[in-house]
């Protein structure tokens, strides 16, 4: 009697999951990326961009606001107001930090230009005069309101940004950085915008297509990259066969290409033989398992386990590697 006792005890703790042991949630980091050391410091660039056209002040220091395409398409947009320099002509016109920029029209613009990018009001400030009268659309604790305010001419240059990296590793294999301001105005692009290839997978579909380290990515799918984000969106949207159109800038040549994407290579990593129905959901994974764990299923994003007669298990997952894909379509 005891000993039936144990095997149901032993049987429900498998069901509901509690003998199994951990699965990963997340995909290991790919075996074969390649980041050069030298790649990793920025280019000592501040003396020419000091000398590069400021174009005019404003006093407002904004940042991105959302993380993703998707996250702006749910929010409608806007930069986030991060620091306001007093006696400024943004100070003059009361906006304040924390308040979320939507548009902007400079003079008499009758369309606004929708602030989805902190680069794109950077972009603004680099192509206005001083005098010219910007026109405002911001919310502030979720009432829209709307400024005007002349700017003036930008005495010194701009702060400048420190650059951050950004790593794709689930279906090309690549790793960017934020551009400088002179790789970015070189480019054609406003600060912020842009992005530097400093990482690449052996075996990227990127890297077969073309695409090397230093190259600076400007458009993906003629989507202007106005931040490393849109870039890593592009590659996570884009369907299994699709071939991303990719513009760079590299050294004096503007060079255009197809770039394809892959995804992970899945395979059995585990093989165990060591000793109705339960069904249990915590996020990021579902465990369902049958006649007292005699049958049982789990599966998380990057993984999954079956398990008969309690004993024999067999585990699989994405590996640490992309599949090839043909690059010649």
């Amino acid at each position: 009697m005891k000993r039936l006792c144990l095997l149901i005890a032993i049987g429900l703790l498998g069901g509901c999951g509690y003998l199994y042991p951990d699965l990963p949630e997340s995909n290991p980091p790919l075996a074969d990326m390649e980041e050069p050391l030298e790649l990793f410091e920025e280019p000592d660039d501040e003396a020419l961009r000091r000398s590069l056209p400021g174009g005019v002040f404003t006093g407002l220091y904004v940042k991105d606001a959302v993380a993703s395409l998707e996250e702006i398409e749910e929010a409608a947009g806007g930069i986030l107001v991060e620091r306001i320099v007093e006696n400024s002509p943004a100070d003059a016109a009361r906006l304040l930090p924390g308040d979320l920029l939507l548009s902007v029209a400079v003079n008499e613009d009758p369309v606004p230009t929708p602030l989805l990018w902190a680069s794109t009001w950077r972009d603004i400030e680099l192509r206005a005069t001083p005098g010219d009268q910007f026109r405002v659309l911001y919310d502030r604790a979720g009432v829209e309101r709307e400024i005007s305010f002349p700017v003036v001419a930008r005495t010194r240059s701009a702060q400048r940004g420190s650059t951050v990296r950004y790593r794709e590793e689930e279906r090309v294999g690549l790793v960017v950085r934020t551009a400088t301001e002179v790789e970015a105005r070189v480019g054609g692009l406003a600060p912020g915008g842009g992005a530097v290839v400093v990482g690449l997978s052996r075996i990227s579909p990127w890297r077969a297509a073309g695409i090397r380290f230093e190259d600076l990515i400007l458009a993906v799918d003629d989507r202007i990259v106005a931040h490393p984000q849109v870039i890593l969106d592009a590659i996570r949207e884009a369907p299994e066969d699709a071939l991303l159109r990719v513009k760079v800038s590299r050294g004096n040549e503007i060079l255009s290409m197809e770039t394809p994407v892959s995804s992970r290579v899945n395979n059995i990593n585990e093989f165990e033989i060591p000793l109705l129905f339960a069904h249990e959901t915590r996020p990021g994974e579902n465990a369902t398992s049958f006649l007292l764990g005699f049958i049982g299923y789990r599966e998380t994003e990057a993984a999954w386990e079956f398990r008969l007669l309690w004993f024999i298990t067999f585990r699989g997952g994405d590996a640490d590697r992309l599949k090839e894909v043909e690059t010649g379509r």
